[in-house]
This record gives structure tokens, C-alpha cells and sequence, in this order.
């Protein structure tokens, strides 16, 4: 009986709990959305998304006149609205973004459409995976934060290392 408990707790794991931040270009609404691909349902938590980190010097581009470049989109949120306690407020030139959420089940995704300008002289109303890289997203819960940046694939993956609940 001893020995299979030892084997039991030896066997035992952790469950994580990751977000996947994923951005999509696209014309005339870029996307960004943030999916629980853990393994169990996440409290409720801030998210934040900052772009002022990455050196292509991105923006929000949400009004015709601004800090932006030729087309505009607002903000506007595509999926799991239902999650957010408040929308958020989005002014033209902005960096980032904060998200309250009521908590993320499992496979639940929040998504919203914006337009992002590069500031830096490039393509500025088109923003590459590695324009974006460089720029970080937060989860902050319960006095814990847990952070990550984009990659050049536009996707980064805020790491939680264990189940909260």
C-alpha cells in the first residue's frame, strides 16, 4: 500500500493553467485574442496588453484623426464579452489595453478587432508577427502576475504554473 502511494506521488503533476495571446493582421481590423489552453478555469483576473514594448512603436489607431495613419478601426470586442466585468476605453494613440475579466473557463476565448499603426517608418498600417514581437501581455490575479511577449510568430503564451483554484 506504501509503495503504490510513493509510486502515486510520484506520478503526479501539476495542471497549468496557460493563456495563448494570439494577433492577426488584417485589413481593414486587426484581431487579438486570448484563449485558457489550460487545464482548468482561471478566477477573475486583469489582462493587459502593452505594445509600447515593441520597437516598431506601435499604436491604437481607433479615430480618423489622430496619431494614426489612413484607415481606423475602434475597439471592439468579437467574443466572450459576456467574461468582461467593464469595456474598456480606448483613445487614438494608445499602447495598451487593460481587460477585467470575471474569470476564463477552459478552452474560453476573449477576442476583440482594433487597428494597429506602426509608428517606426515601415508599413505603417500593416503590422508583421515581427513588428509585434517585443510587445508583452499581463495576467493579474489575486496579487499574482504572470507576463510574456509576443514572439515573431504574434503569439505569445502567459505561463500560470499552477491551477488557482
Amino acid at each position: 500500500m506504501i509503495r503504490l502511494a510513493c509510486i502515486a506521488l510520484l506520478c503526479a503533476s501539476t495542471a497549468s493553467a496557460d493563456i495563448l495571446v494570439r494577433f492577426d493582421e488584417g485589413a481593414p481590423k486587426d484581431r487579438f485574442s486570448f484563449t485558457n489552453e489550460g487545464a482548468c478555469p482561471l478566477p477573475a483576473m486583469e489582462l493587459t496588453l502593452d505594445l509600447s514594448t515593441a520597437p516598431a512603436g506601435l499604436i491604437f489607431d481607433v479615430t480618423g484623426s489622430g496619431a494614426g495613419v489612413q484607415v481606423y478601426q475602434p475597439f471592439e470586442i468579437i467574443a466572450g464579452g459576456d467574461l468582461l466585468v467593464g469595456t474598456p476605453t480606448v483613445a487614438d494613440g494608445d499602447a495598451a489595453i487593460g481587460l477585467p475579466l470575471r474569470s476564463l473557463a477552459t478552452g474560453q476565448t476573449v477576442a476583440f478587432t482594433i487597428d494597429v499603426d506602426d509608428t517606426g517608418g515601415a508599413s505603417e498600417t500593416i503590422v508583421s508577427g515581427s513588428e509585434i514581437s517585443g510587445a508583452r501581455v499581463r495576467a493579474s490575479f489575486g496579487g499574482a502576475v504572470s507576463e510574456a511577449a509576443f514572439g515573431p510568430d504574434a503569439q505569445a503564451r502567459i505561463a500560470i504554473a499552477a491551477c488557482l483554484s
